[in-house]
C-alpha cells in the first residue's frame, strides 16, 4: 500500500524539555520527508534548547544535557526546516495536540511566521485511537508486525509513523487513502487556534474553550470585556493562540470601519 499524495507530505517528530506548548523547547527533530513519486528525504537535527533538560525527560528519550551543548540552537536550523517543510503537508504521531503548536511556537520564537493555510495535517495517534487505542509501539506492533527499536529516538518514530499510516490505510476499508480525508478524519475538533484554546461552535464562530468565558464567543468577548483580550496577550499561552486571536481582533475592528 502507497500513500496517495498529490504533493509532499512531511512527517515528522520532537523530543522536547517537556510538554507545555508555550514553555518548552525542541531537543531533537526529525523529518521524513515523502514525495509523490514515492521518493523520500530525511534529516534530524539535535538542538540545544538553551534551557536545563529535566532527567525525567532525559529518561525518556536519552537526550541529555552534555549531548546537545554543543548542538545549534533552534533559531539556528530554523530556516532550514521551513525550506523542507515548505509547501508540503504534515504528519505525525500526536501531532495534531502537541508536536505541530510546538513547532509553531519555536517558528514563531524564531521570528519566523507559521500558518497552517493550506496545508493538510494528518496525525495518525488520533486515528489509531478511533481504531484500536493504543500507543505508537503497540501500533507499529499492530499494524505492522514489527517491534519499534529505539523508541523515544525522533528518527525512528518518524519512520514508524510513516508505516502505521501506510498500514492502517490498508487494514481498514473505511479509511481513504486521501490526505484531505485523512486529515479531516484524524483532527480531533475544530480548533480555531493549534492547541484548541479557541474553537468553532455549532455555528462556526470563534469562541473559548476555556476559563469562565468558555462556550462564548471571541467577538462577545472582545466587544463587551475587552480587558480579557490583553491579559490573555500577557499571560502563559502558545504564541500561536496569541497571533490567532489578535487577527480575530483585527478583523473585528476593520469590519467596524
Amino acid at each position: 500500500m502507497n500513500l496517495k499524495i498529490t504533493k509532499p507530505i512531511c512527517f515528522f517528530d520532537l523530543e522536547t524539555t517537556g510538554v507545555n506548548v508555550s514553555k518548552d523547547r525542541i531537543v531533537e527533530i526529525s523529518i521524513l520527508k515523502v514525495f509523490p513519486n514515492g521518493n523520500k528525504e530525511s534529516k534530524t537535527w539535535l538542538v540545544n534548547p538553551e534551557m536545563r533538560i529535566p532527567s525525567e525527560a532525559s529518561n525518556i528519550h536519552g537526550i541529555t544535557n552534555d549531548k546537545i551543548k554543543n548542538e545549534p540552537n533552534f533559531k539556528y536550523i530554523a530556516s532550514d526546516v521551513v525550506s523542507m517543510i515548505h509547501n508540503c503537508d504534515l504528519a505525525g504521531f500526536n501531532s495534531n495536540r502537541f508536536d505541530i503548536p510546538l513547532l509553531a511556537e519555536e517558528l514563531l520564537r524564531s521570528g519566523i511566521d507559521f500558518s497552517l493555510d493550506n496545508i493538510l495535517t494528518i496525525d495518525a495517534q488520533v486515528i489509531f485511537h478511533k481504531m484500536e487505542e493504543r500507543t505508537l509501539g503497540a501500533a507499529y506492533k499492530f499494524y505492522c508486525s514489527k517491534s519499534l527499536e529505539n523508541a523515544h529516538s525522533s528518527k525512528a518514530d518518524t519512520l514508524a509513523t510513516f508505516e502505521v499510516l501506510e498500514s492502517q490505510i490498508e487494514k481498514y476499508d473505511e479509511l481513504q487513502n486521501d490526505v484531505k480525508f485523512l486529515s479531516d478524519f484524524s483532527k480531533r475538533g475544530k480548533n480555531v487556534d493549534l492547541a484548541g484554546f479557541l474553537i468553532f461552535n455549532e455555528d462556526d464562530h470563534p469562541c473559548f474553550s476555556f476559563g469562565k468565558h468558555k462556550g462564548k464567543t471571541v467577538d462577545y468577548i472582545l466587544e463587551n470585556e475587552p480587558g480579557y483580550f490583553g491579559w490573555i496577550l500577557n499571560a502563559d499561552f502558545p504564541m500561536y493562540t496569541k497571533k490567532v486571536l489578535t487577527q480575530l481582533r483585527l478583523s473585528k475592528l476593520n469590519n467596524k470601519l
